[in-house]
């Protein structure tokens, strides 16, 4: 087949997690060659026509969509699959729709509740008044890759508005809180087989050696500063479906409830926390989430038998189904 690996436009100075993106394309290309397709990379432009002309060289079969943001904004990452739409170009991973919901975290949130699935309590301006005692963690509401998340965005009550307006002055974007739960974290990804979701091996991140005065997050620069104390110490355990199958089998159903309300397709991550009881809460469902050879998906894969190639054969194949 013909494949096109599009990429966002990332300049030579961006951040890591820009970077990685281009890091995941020429993995993915040289996959696909090595599985015998033609998989020539491209990069996006935010521009209907320009994109056509930029695709229509190449004819491809399908385009392997790995645009996570323009112009270093992940919330307008949904304009790649509505453009290829509207082009009428087929392409792997999630549409616009789900981009969108699940892009504004807070209304993810509120979704969930009114599903009646789990997720930690939020409180969003000008209504800071709601919060409650105990911790709550200051997050982006509208971008990924864990910005702005260090130990300081864990505050109580008090501390919550001025975090919020430090992280919007420096990031830009909006900010809201999350209850922050003192527990254990697991990011599950999921993948298409045969029109429906698998849910992969499931990893929980454990915090190894970590000291006690410090809030369990993966934050910034444990994702993205590879020798840093915060990576080193963030090791990915799997076996909870023997150990404890009925958290498990309840993760595992909250996963698809996830992948079908937000309409997922390709591949998708969810991330949670578990309480001390034993609870689960969703803290965010990621569509098209990194891929990159080290990227948690990949592991995950990897985990259930699969190898880098057959990962990304099964994405363009559910692409063509």
């Amino acid at each position: 087949m013909k494949i096109l690996v599009l990429h966002s436009d990332v300049p030579p100075n961006a951040p890591p997690e820009d970077q990685d993106t281009l890091i995941a394309a020429r993995a993915i290309s040289e996959a696909l060659q090595s599985r015998g397709h033609s998989a020539p990379l491209a990069t996006f432009v935010a521009d209907r026509e320009a994109l056509r002309r930029t695709i229509a060289p190449h004819r491809p079969d399908v385009v392997f969509n790995l645009v996570e943001g323009i112009d270093g904004q992940g919330r307008l990452a949904y304009l790649a699959p509505q453009m290829l739409d509207e082009i009428g170009v087929r392409y792997t991973g999630a549409g616009a729709r789900s981009l969108i919901l699940t892009g504004d975290k807070p209304r993810s949130k509120r979704m969930l509740r009114e599903a009646g699935l789990p997720t930690p309590l939020w409180a969003e301006p000008p209504e800071w008044q709601g919060l409650g005692a105990g911790r709550w963690i200051v997050k982006c509401a509208d971008e990924d890759a864990s910005l702005g998340l260090d130990d300081g965005a864990v505050v109580t009550a008090p501390d919550v508005e001025a975090r919020a307006a430090a992280c919007r002055a420096r990031f830009g974007g909006r900010w809201f809180a999350e209850e922050y739960i003192d527990g254990r974290e697991f990011n599950i990804a999921i993948i298409e087989q045969n029109g429906a979701p698998h849910v992969l091996p499931m990893a929980e991140m454990m915090f190894v050696g970590w000291p006690v005065e410090r809030p369990r997050i993966v934050g910034y620069t444990a994702k993205w500063d590879d020798a840093s104390f915060e990576s080193v110490k963030t090791v990915r355990r799997f076996g909870i479906e023997y150990r404890e199958p009925a958290l498990a089998r309840e993760l595992s159903y909250q996963c698809v409830e996830c992948w079908e309300m937000f309409a997922c397709r390709g591949t998708a991550r969810v991330d949670f926390r578990v309480d001390m009881n034993g609870h689960p809460s969703i803290l965010e469902i990621n569509p098209n989430p990194g891929i990159a050879p080290d990227a948690g998906l990949s592991v995950a894969a990897a985990e259930a038998g699969l190898s880098y190639a057959d990962l990304m054969e099964g994405i363009v194949q559910e692409a063509v189904r």
